[in-house]
């Protein structure tokens, strides 16, 4: 039996390896009979990570490589060359860190040094605390 081969749209790109493709197939209305787009996400196998959100692709029914990939991408645009960036971009230098910034302090419990302060203030006022 012949594989099956579909044509679709990338819309996600997120997973290693893994795109998820968009199918839009257009049917009759059994009613109206107007034609209604329908369509279906396929996760499809992209070993070299190659293809990006938008890319029209080829894809073909294959043996299960994971519990929702059954579909591997045959077919895809020009441009799309492996190694054709990493999905999130390198650290190319690491970035001197600045001092950190004074953090605020809660006003719930008075500080240690305002309360080893405090009787100086108050005997040098002269009153009784």
């Amino acid at each position: 039996m012949p594989k099956r081969v579909l044509q679709g749209v990338v819309v996600s790109d997120a997973c290693n390896k893994t795109v998820i493709v968009r199918v839009e197939r257009r049917v009759m209305h059994p009613v109206y009979k107007k034609f209604v787009s329908r369509s279906k996400k396929f996760a499809a196998h992209d070993e070299d990570n190659r293809y990006r959100s938008g890319d029209a692709v080829k894809i073909e029914e294959s043996r299960p490589i994971s519990k929702r990939k059954c579909w591997v991408v045959i077919e895809g645009p020009a441009d799309a060359a492996p190694g054709r960036g990493s999905r999130r971009p390198a650290v190319a230098e690491p970035v001197a860190a600045a001092a950190p910034a004074a953090r605020r302090r809660r006003r719930t419990a008075v500080p240690a040094e305002a309360e080893a302060e405090a009787p100086a203030v108050a005997e040098e006022a002269g009153g009784a605390a």
